[in-house]
């Protein structure tokens, strides 16, 4: 069984539409939901098909970031969840940048969390490891039933 929850802070001075946008560029949803904090809304989006992660395979390999990413995700994991961060301001634009913490992106990041059984499958799918540059295998993608 999948579940990934992809979550993102919309302060005011931010458009909802631009940030459901700038995850777009990277996610699939299936399921929306907004709730509000304050004067912040936390934008909050998920779906249960690991097909819904194809995008962000494709950028990693486009810019050439297996290895990093592989590190974030890696360092991410803990039991059968792998959470991540990237940049807004960078995803808004098409770029995927990895950030440790919320400070380094200033409008907030983009947060990811991913469940599955076998979180090493994801990983291998998605960041395989490299030689020079170069995956060193491509897994298929891995059920979702699993």
């Amino acid at each position: 069984m999948v579940k990934i929850v992809v979550t993102a802070e919309v302060r005011p001075s931010e458009d909802l539409n631009k940030v459901v946008s700038a995850i777009s560029n990277f996610f699939e949803f299936k399921k929306m939901d907004i709730k509000k904090e304050g004067i912040v809304q936390i934008l909050v989006l998920e779906s249960s098909s690991l097909k819904s992660l194809i995008k962000l395979h494709r950028v990693l390999r486009n810019e050439r970031i297996l290895d990093s990413a592989r590190k974030y995700l890696l360092k991410g994991t803990e039991g059968n969840t792998i959470s991540f961060m990237i940049h807004k301001q960078a995803a808004a634009v098409g770029v995927l940048s990895f950030v440790d913490s919320d400070k380094e992106s200033p409008l907030g990041a983009i947060k990811f969390y991913i469940e599955y059984s076998d979180p090493k499958a994801i990983i291998d799918w998605l960041a395989p490891k490299t030689a020079r540059g170069v995956p060193l295998w491509e897994n298929p993608i891995p059920p979702d039933d699993k």
